[in-house]
C-alpha cells in the first residue's frame, strides 16, 4: 500500500507512528479519537499502512498501543481496542487507553477488558494522561501526553510521500536501467562490430531537401529509455539520505534522549538510511553502466546519422546535381542568352550551395568523432570523410568550371558585341558622304577613322584571344561521376565560335578595304584643300606683290645708273611676281584634275581663278607702268648726263639745240606720267606712293631739267660771245 493511495485518509491522522518508543523499545502506536464519529474503515485501513513501515524485527518486539479516548465515547474505544486484535493481535504487547476527565463507569469498563483479556491477547489498561508516563518515558511521549516529543502529522506525511516516491521511481528505474543494460549487452554480442558502413545498401532519395538531412528521425532505440529521468531520481535520494544522516528518524539511537526531530519513524531499524543507501548504489551502479549504453547508443546512432546524411549528399550530388551539370553544356549566341544560362547556373549553384552547408557540417562531426573516437571506428569514418570529400570536391569543380566557361563565353559575347558596333560605326562613317569644311577637318577625320580601325584591330584581337581561351577551357576533359569521364560534345560551341569570330574578321576586312578606299579618297581631298589654300595663298602673295609695287616701287633714281639698277631690280621683281602667278595658276589646274578624280562636280575653283587673273592684270598694268617710267627716267637721265658732260666754252663739245628740246620733252612727259594714275582693266585708278613720294621724284627731275637749262643758257652765252668775237675778228682780218 502507498500513501499516495490512501493521502486523504493518512491526512485525517486518525493513527500514527510519531517514534516514540516504550521500554521494551517497542514502537508506539497513537490512535487519537476524536469528538466525531471515526471510519473504523478508515482506521483499518490507516493501521494496516502504518504496520507495513516497520520491519519483522521491530514488529518482534510488539507494539504499544495509546489510545486516546479522551474526546470519544466509550463504545467507539472499545471498538477500536477490538479492532486492533483482528489487525494486529500478534504485534500489540500493551493497549494504553487514555481516559477522559471525566470517567466512564469504571465497573463496566474494567470488566469488560478483563473478561476479555485472553481473547484478546494483549494486556489492556485504562489510565489518565499524566499517569501514562509510568508505562512510558515522557521523551517518548508527544505532547499532547506531557511528553517532550515533536512529531508533526503533515510533516511526515510529505517526508514519507518523498520516501516512497523515491523508493518506488528508483526501485523501478532499477529494474528498468537493468533490462536496459542487459539488452545492451545481447546486441553488443550480436554486432561484429559497433558501426559497420553500409554505403551500398543506402537506399538514395535524389528529391530529399538538404534542410531536411540535419534533422534527425527518431531511432527505435528511443523506445526502451528509462520511465523516470535517472539524475533527477538520484538526486532526491541523495537529498533524501542527506534528511537522514542529518536528522536521524526517531530523535535517538536505541530510543534514548529527546529530541526535536519531526521526520519519524523511519529511523534506522526501520532500514529507511541503509534502505536508501543500498537503492542509490545500485542506482549509482546500472546507471553508470546506462550511461556507458547510452554513450555507445549515442555514438552508434550518431555514426549511423553521418552515414545516412552522407549518402544523402553523394546520391544527390551523383544524382541530380550531376544530371544539372550534364544538361548544362551550352554557352549561347549573344549576351542575353549568356546571362540566362549564368543565372540558371546560379540557381544549380545555390542548390548545391545548401548541399555543400550539410557537408561542412558533416565533415565537422566527423572530425570530432574521430578526436573522439574509438580505434575500430577511425579506418571507417575516415573511409567515409575521404568519399565525401571527393565527391563534394569533384562536384565543386565541376561548378567552377561551368561557371568559368559561362564567364568566358559572356567576356566573348560582350567582346563580339563591341565589336560588331564598332564595326557598324565605322561601316557607317565610311558609306556617309565626305564633305568637310576644309583639310584640318579632313585630317580630324582621318585620324579618327585610323582610330576607329585601330580599336577594331584591337577588339577583333581581344575576340580571337577570348575565343581561344573559351575553346581551350571546352576541350578540356570533363568527369560527371565516379570512374566515368564524360566529354560533352562542344561541337555546336566550337563552330559558333569559329563562326562569330570568322564573321567578324570578313567584315573587318570589308572596313578595311573601304577604309583604304576612303583613305585615298580623303588624301586627294586633303591635296585638293591644300592646293586651293595654295592657290589662295598665291592671290595673296600676288596682292602683295602688287600692293608692294604701288607702295614702295616709287623712286625712279637720281641718275642713269641707279635707274638702271631700279630697271634691273624691277624686272626680278615682275619675274617673281610671275612665277607667283605662274604657281597659283598650276594649283588651279590641279584643283580641276582631283575635282574630276573625286567625282566632285560642285566643287570647283570658285573665285580663286578670277582673283588670280584680275590680281595679276592688275600687276601687269602697274608692272608695265613702273617699267615704262623706268624707262622714260633712264632715257631722261641719260639725255640729261650727256648735255651735263659736254663743255659749252668749246665749240665742239656744244649740243644742239634739239637736243635740249627733246631733253626738256621728256622731263616734262616724265614729270606729266608722275602725276598720272594707274588705270586697271576694271576701270580702277591707283597711284604710286603717296602725293609727297612723287614730290619728291619729281623734285629730283626737276633739279635735273635745270641744271640744263642752265648749262642750255651757259651755252646759248657762250655761242653769242663766239658770235661776237667773230663778229669782231672779219674786220680785223678785212
Amino acid at each position: 500500500m502507498e500513501a499516495t493511495t490512501i493521502l486523504p485518509v493518512l491526512k485525517k491522522k486518525l493513527a500514527f507512528l510519531s517514534g516514540g518508543k516504550d521500554r521494551r523499545s517497542g514502537l508506539i502506536l497513537t490512535i487519537p479519537l476524536c469528538t466525531e464519529q471515526t471510519s473504523m474503515e478508515e482506521l483499518s485501513t490507516t493501521l494496516d499502512y502504518l504496520l507495513g513501515i516497520p520491519s519483522e524485527k521491530c514488529k518482534a518486539r510488539g507494539f504499544t498501543v495509546i489510545v486516546d479516548g479522551r474526546k470519544s465515547q466509550w463504545n467507539i474505544v472499545k471498538t477500536v481496542v477490538l479492532m486492533l486484535q483482528n489487525v494486529i493481535p500478534a504485534e500489540v504487547s500493551l493497549v494504553c487507553v487514555v481516559k477522559p476527565d471525566e470517567f466512564w463507569d469504571k465497573k463496566v469498563t474494567h470488566f469488560c477488558f478483563w473478561k476479555e483479556k485472553d481473547r484478546l491477547g494483549f494486556e489492556v489498561i485504562l489510565v489518565s494522561a499524566n499517569k501514562l508516563t509510568r508505562y512510558i518515558e515522557p521523551c517518548q511521549l508527544t505532547d499532547e501526553f506531557g511528553g517532550s516529543l515533536t512529531y508533526d502529522h503533515l510533516d511526515w506525511v510529505n517526508k514519507r510521500l518523498v520516501f516512497e516516491k523515491f523508493t518506488k521511481e528508483s526501485t523501478s528505474l532499477l529494474d528498468e536501467l537493468t533490462v536496459i543494460n542487459e539488452n545492451e549487452k545481447g546486441f553488443q554480442a550480436d554486432k561484429e562490430s559497433p558501426f559497420s558502413l553500409n554505403i551500398a545498401q543506402t537506399e538514395p532519395n535524389q528529391n530529399r531537401d538538404p534542410k531536411t538531412v540535419a534533422q534527425t528521425e527518431p531511432s527505435s532505440e528511443s523506445n526502451s529509455l528509462p520511465s523516470f529521468d535517472p539524475e533527477t531520481v538520484l538526486q532526491t535520494g541523495h537529498e533524501l539520505l542527506s534528511e537522514l544522516q542529518q536528522r536521524r528518524f526517531n530523535g535517538s539511537e536505541g530510543g534514548g534522549g529527546g529530541g526535536g526531530t519531526t521526520w519519524s519513524p523511519m529511523d534506522d531499524e526501520l532500514l529507511a538510511q541503509p534502505q536508501v543507501m543500498k537503492l542509490l548504489d545500485s542506482l549509482r551502479e546500472q546507471y553508470t553502466k546506462y550511461q556507458e549504453v547510452c554513450r555507445q547508443r549515442s555514438k552508434r546512432s550518431q555514426l549511423e546519422e553521418i552515414q545516412t546524411k552522407v549518402m544523402q549528399v553523394v546520391n544527390w550530388l551523383e544524382g541530380p546535381g550531376t544530371d544539372q551539370l550534364r544538361t548544362q553544356w551550352g554557352i549561347g549566341d549573344s549576351i542575353r542568352a549568356s546571362q540566362a544560362l549564368q543565372q540558371k547556373h546560379e540557381e544549380i549553384e545555390s542548390q548545391h550551395s545548401e548541399w555543400f552547408a550539410v557537408y561542412v557540417e558533416l565533415n565537422q562531426q566527423i572530425a570530432a568523432l574521430l578526436s573522439a573516437g574509438d580505434e575500430e571506428d577511425l579506418m571507417e569514418l575516415k573511409n567515409l570523410q575521404q568519399q565525401l570529400s571527393d565527391v563534394c570536391y569533384r562536384q565543386a569543380s565541376q561548378l567552377e568550371f561551368r561557371q568559368n566557361v559561362l564567364q568566358s563565353a559572356h567576356e566573348f559575347h560582350m567582346t563580339a558585341q563591341d565589336l560588331s558596333q564598332q564595326l557598324d560605326g565605322l561601316l557607317g562613317m565610311l558609306c556617309a558622304d565626305v564633305a568637310p569644311a576644309d583639310g584640318a577637318a579632313i585630317q580630324q577625320t582621318l585620324k579618327h577613322l585610323e582610330e576607329k580601325l585601330k580599336s577594331v584591330e584591337g577588339a577583333l584581337q581581344s575576340l580571337r584571344e577570348k575565343g581561344q581561351v573559351l575553346l581551350d577551357q571546352m576541350s578540356t576533359q570533363t568527369s560527371f561521376s565516379y570512374g566515368k569521364d564524360v566529354t560533352i560534345e562542344n561541337k555546336e560551341n566550337v563552330d559558333h565560335i569559329h563562326s562569330v569570330t570568322e564573321d567578324m574578321q570578313l567584315r573587318k576586312q570589308r572596313c578595311e578595304d573601304m577604309v583604304d578606299v576612303r583613305r585615298l579618297k580623303m588624301l586627294q581631298m586633303v591635296q585638293l584643300f591644300k592646293c586651293e589654300e595654295d592657290a589662295s595663298q598665291a592671290v595673296e602673295w600676288l596682292g602683295e606683290l602688287l600692293d608692294a609695287l604701288l607702295k614702295t616701287h616709287i623712286r625712279l633714281g637720281d641718275d642713269a645708273q641707279e635707274t638702271k639698277v631700279l630697271l634691273e631690280k624691277h624686272k626680278k621683281f615682275v619675274d617673281v611676281a610671275q612665277s607667283t602667278y605662274d604657281y597659283g595658276r598650276q594649283l588651279l589646274q590641279a584643283t580641276v584634275v582631283l575635282c574630276q578624280s573625286l567625282r566632285c562636280t560642285t566643287r570647283s575653283s570658285g573665285d580663286t581663278l578670277p582673283r588670280l587673273n584680275r590680281v595679276w592684270k592688275q600687276f601687269t598694268v602697274t608692272s608695265d607702268e613702273r617699267q615704262h617710267r623706268l624707262e622714260m627716267a633712264s632715257a631722261f637721265h641719260t639725255a640729261a648726263e650727256k648735255i651735263l658732260r659736254e663743255s659749252p666754252e668749246s665749240a665742239e663739245m656744244m649740243v644742239d639745240l634739239e637736243t635740249y628740246e627733246e631733253m626738256d620733252t621728256m622731263g616734262k612727259s616724265l614729270l606729266d606720267r608722275l602725276t598720272v594714275a594707274v588705270i586697271f582693266p576694271d576701270g580702277s585708278e591707283q597711284f604710286f606712293g603717296s602725293p609727297g613720294e612723287m614730290a619728291s621724284s619729281a623734285e629730283i627731275i626737276r633739279d635735273r631739267m635745270k641744271l640744263v637749262e642752265e648749262k642750255r643758257f651757259l651755252q646759248e652765252e657762250a655761242e653769242q660771245r663766239l658770235h661776237d668775237d667773230a663778229l669782231e675778228a672779219g674786220p680785223r682780218e678785212t
